[in-house]
């Protein structure tokens, strides 16, 4: 039988051609999809038109589609903001205490000085210390610009503010000055730096108030001299300036940010622009026209938002489903995608239905849409991972389609209500091996709907008991059980149209009594009981490998049914008989032994089993190499003294190569199972050697280039099928050391 190489194209491997493999379908399906999102979204999000004139009457009350903005309005608003903002100051840390630190080590030095005298001391006096107090300021300001530390218009304020309201000292306590020793001067100094600092910590503007304290903390000071105290007193006066100034350019910018923070103000969505029978005014017409309410001048940017919108969300499935797949591509064949385009299609149309019903103040009936019914059917008949994502652009649909909110696109009560109930419904369903199991899934939706609902209400500060709250639980728990009920009616509908294999059909396939089966069972006991022991083997491993365990249990059912055409030529339904094989050529061995894969498949066609069932009996043994035969037409040719006529290629399997994970770990686990069965007394090292041998030559026969199995992934099937050989066989199975028994004491219990 010529082995028939899958051909490839934009990404697919096939086995097959036509439409359901075709590029240009599929990208059909795509755009058909986007269509269906055009169409379904336009009533909800692009605006209505009016066909009217300046100066006439309007027939129709023409409501706003959305927020405007109204500009005069948030203009006043503006200036009203910029009006209130309080003047800003800065608070300017200028270090005063040094400064009267350092005119008393002036006055100390100069006092000191006998050569001066001390009508020229006051002289001095009279000049230095203002000008050093002038110098300070002076030199604060300099450093500070040169830092940039300050704006230039903040440190001109400064220096004007300070000048403004400099102190002079009396010229009675220049006079005083000279009198002072270097004793006063010491304990004068650390007095009036106290002074200076305690009250500087204060925000000043008006000095003179903070002078006025001077007194006060002078005379509870610890100077005793009269002399001291006054002078301390003037000098701190002196030093004494304001540290919180007004600060223009702050004040501006806090007046320029109060206008930008001021909000806009808005025409609300909904509310009346034009009553029934009001005259449109030119300043109407020109509001009506800068919306795009008006027919006569079409505003196509709502539509192209829509288009955008769609395309995103049709092109997000495409290319999660082309990047989902691995490097084969799109792993959904073009009928698959069409099923697909239809789950949409009803599940968009049930949220329609939904919101038909829905009134601004009934807006709970929206709740009663089964948004989860589109998660639920792709997870039971395409994939759970496809069905999460898929739950996402229902989430976004049903945030719109249920939205009864005037001023937003999106509600996300709906939307977050949609994403929580689909994802319960993919939990609860995607192994669903009843239908019962499809109404206990409806039941936990409806739960998981009711307590979302109920915690929405509660995060959106409302009471728990009242009606409205009742009513909103109520439908979603309705909508729960309605999803469930439409689910069980429309799985038998895409199950028999798309020929899809879903976890419901497989267990039914699994039942004993299913006439194949029975034929298996009754015809060929020991090719049966080798295919239950392959079903546990294969099932364990794929499900440890992330693959479809149960369609690797109920494959391997199927597997070997074309040998019930000729059971006896193998070896498991060989019973207290000769081995046929001895008495025919290789060849013909050869032949009849893998004719039972085309015969399989051909028997599983005549029965309607599901494609997938048949590609893995087609494809477990790939194209593997029939060793024994070969070497058997060896070793007669070479009896007979003739020349091998014979290749390789001759003995070997059809194929194809298996073209899926469940395909490649079924006919790992028939050469297992087969091998196992074989030993007499097969130890643990025996097995595991065994496993890897079979493993490592298929791997090195190239019998999963055409898979996607993973070098990772074989260590994993190669220990799970250890694992699982050895619970099977346990009875038969030798360790390699056992532990001795002790003896049994006299009187022991025996078990």
């Amino acid at each position: 039988m010529a082995s028939k190489k899958p051909s490839k194209l934009s990404g697919f491997v096939y086995s097959n051609t036509g439409w359901k493999y075709s590029a240009a379908t599929r990208y059909a399906l795509f755009l058909l999809l986007g269509i269906v999102f055009y169409i379904s979204l336009s009533s909800d999000l692009l605006p209505k038109r009016y066909d009217i004139k300046v100066n006439t009457t309007s027939a129709k009350e023409i409501t706003a589609p959305k927020q405007i903005p109204d500009d005069k309005a948030k203009l006043k608003a503006q200036e009203a903001a910029a009006e209130s903002v309080p003047n800003k100051y800065a608070i300017i840390p200028i270090r005063a205490d040094s400064l009267v630190g350092l005119l008393l080590d002036r006055i100390d030095s100069l006092n000191q000085d006998d050569l001066i005298s001390q009508s020229e001391k006051v002289d001095i006096y009279k000049d230095v210390i203002p000008q050093r107090a002038n110098d300070f300021v002076q030199s604060f300001i300099n450093s500070s610009r040169n830092a940039g530390t300050y704006s230039d218009t903040l440190l001109e304020e400064i220096q004007s503010v300070i000048a403004e309201q400099a102190y002079t000292i009396p010229e009675e306590t220049y006079i005083k000055i000279p009198r002072l020793t270097s004793q006063d001067i010491i304990e004068m100094k650390q007095v009036a730096r106290d002074i200076v600092i305690k009250l500087m910590n204060d925000q000043i503007v008006d000095a003179q108030t903070v002078r006025a304290k001077v007194a006060e903390q002078v005379s509870v000071s610890s100077l005793s001299q009269r002399t001291a105290r006054e002078v301390t007193q003037e000098l701190v006066r002196l030093v004494i300036m304001p540290n919180k100034f007004f600060d223009e350019e702050a004040t501006k910018e806090a007046k320029v940010q109060a206008r930008q923070n001021t909000p806009d103000v808005f025409i609300e969505q909904g509310d009346v622009l034009v009553a029934k029978g009001d005259t449109i005014t030119p300043d109407l017409y020109a509001l009506l026209d800068e919306n795009g309410l008006l027919s006569n001048e079409i505003n196509y940017w709502p539509q192209f938002g829509l288009l955008l919108l769609s395309i995103m969300l049709s092109a997000g499935l495409m290319v999660f489903i082309r990047y989902s797949g691995g490097t084969a591509g799109f792993k959904y064949n073009n009928s698959q995608l069409l099923m697909l385009v239809l789950v949409f299609i009803i599940t968009i149309f049930t949220m329609r239905l939904a919101a038909f019903l829905q009134t601004d103040v009934r807006f709970y009936v929206g709740f009663l849409a089964p948004v989860a019914i589109g998660a639920m059917l792709i997870a039971m008949l395409l994939d759970m991972t496809l069905a999460y994502f898929c739950s996402i652009l229902f989430s976004v649909l049903s945030s719109i389609i249920l939205n009864v909110q005037q001023n937003t696109v999106f509600d996300f009560t709906f939307g977050f209500f949609a994403l929580i109930v689909s994802y319960v419904a993919i939990f609860a369903t995607h192994r669903a091996g009843q239908r019962s199991t499809l109404l206990k899934g409806g039941i936990m939706v409806s739960l998981f709907g009711c307590v979302t609902v109920f915690m929405l209400k509660l995060l959106g500060g409302g009471e728990w008991n009242d009606t409205q709250t009742l009513y909103e639980v109520g439908f979603a728990f309705a909508g729960g059980l309605l999803t469930a009920v439409l689910v069980i009616g429309l799985m038998p509908f895409f199950e028999a149209t798309f020929g899809i294999l879903s976890a419901l059909k497989l267990v039914e396939l699994s039942n004993p009594n299913h006439p194949l089966l029975r034929k298996l069972l009754t015809e060929t006991p020991g090719t049966y009981h080798h295919s239950v022991m392959v079903g546990n083997l294969s099932e364990a491993a794929a499900e440890a490998i992330g693959a479809d365990g149960l369609l690797c249990r109920v494959g391997s059912y199927y597997h070997d049914i074309g040998k019930t055409k000729r059971p006896f030529y193998f070896i498991e339904n060989q019973n207290n008989m000769e081995n046929p094989h001895d008495s025919i050529e290789p060849a013909l061995s050869k032949s009849i032994i893998v004719a039972h894969a085309r015969d399989g498949v051909e028997m599983l066609k005549e029965y309607k089993l599901p494609k997938p069932i048949r590609d893995i009996a087609e494809q477990h043994h790939g194209t593997t190499f029939l060793h024994y035969f070969y070497h058997k037409a060896l070793k007669l040719a070479e009896e007979k003294g003739a020349e091998p006529d014979i290749t390789e290629e001759d003995f070997r399997y059809p194929g194809p190569k298996a073209q899926s994970k469940e395909a490649a770990v079924v006919g790992i686990a028939d050469s297992v199972e087969a091998a196992v069965r074989s030993l007499r007394k097969p130890t643990v090292e025996q097995v595991e050697t065994m496993i890897e041998k079979i493993i490592k030559s298929r791997l090195d026969d190239h019998q999963f280039d055409e898979c996607d199995l993973t070098i990772k992934e074989l260590d994993i099937i190669a220990r799970t099928l250890k694992e699982t050989v050895m619970g099977i066989f346990h009875s038969r199975i030798e360790y390699p050391e056992e532990v001795k028994k002790p003896k049994k004491e006299e009187g022991a219990p025996t078990t």
